[in-house]
């Protein structure tokens, strides 16, 4: 399996990134259950069907199986022993984080579409902003709000409003950001990095 990279934020924190070389018929060479298997059939994208598996190969990296995998009636992610998991995954790359903490992980293709459709999910991070590096700068707050997202336990959010990201540049790799809805309040550590084109997020608490 091409394992791309390999990550260690904290203790007891891990990030795998593949990058998807195989075709769809090496991929599904790997053990699904039955929710799985049902996922999967209805699936008509194999660009979709193959970061579904790429997941599972990951997980084995990490000695777990899709048995051991299993998602709440809100479509998030949990693990059977209790750790907390994130999984991501774009075009040809795919992504998990398992950590004994909340965890939020996202990763996506660095692209100029992101521009035209910011004013859905930019708010008060339009005054940091600059023209060099948009697409980058953008896609990082588009992951780091993603990420938040897949954290916060009730759902309902606005990415405009209720997903505040601290002013960064590119080269600080790291930033804040917060997740205020209601009676909710919490921050957490955003981190970023690119490659090939792409751009890696994660929110730790």
């Amino acid at each position: 399996m091409p394992l791309y990279k390999s990550i260690n934020p904290k203790p007891n924190t891990t990030i795998l990134v593949w990058k998807i070389k195989e075709e769809l018929t090496v991929l599904e060479d790997i053990y699904l259950n039955e929710n799985s298997l049902k996922r999967i059939s209805g699936m008509k994208s194999e660009s979709h069907k193959k970061g579904f598996l790429s997941v599972r190969h990951l997980l084995a990296e990490l000695n777990y199986s899709d048995k051991d995998l299993f998602y709440t009636d809100d479509g998030k992610p949990h693990l059977k022993d209790g750790k907390r998991i994130s999984i991501t995954h774009s075009f040809n790359f795919a992504a998990i984080i398992i950590s004994d903490q909340i965890v939020g992980i996202d990763i996506e293709k660095n692209r100029d579409k992101i521009i035209r459709i910011s004013d859905k999910f930019i708010g008060n991070e339009s005054d940091f902003l600059v023209a060099k590096n948009l697409v980058e700068q953008l896609t990082v707050i588009w992951g780091a709000k993603e990420s938040l997202y897949k954290i916060h336990p009730d759902g309902g959010l606005l990415f405009k409003h209720h997903l505040p990201i601290e002013a960064f540049k590119l080269t600080d790799k790291k930033t804040k950001g917060w997740i205020k809805k209601d009676n909710f309040y919490e921050v957490f550590k955003i981190f970023f990095e690119q490659f090939e084109g792409f751009t890696l997020v994660y929110a730790l608490n």
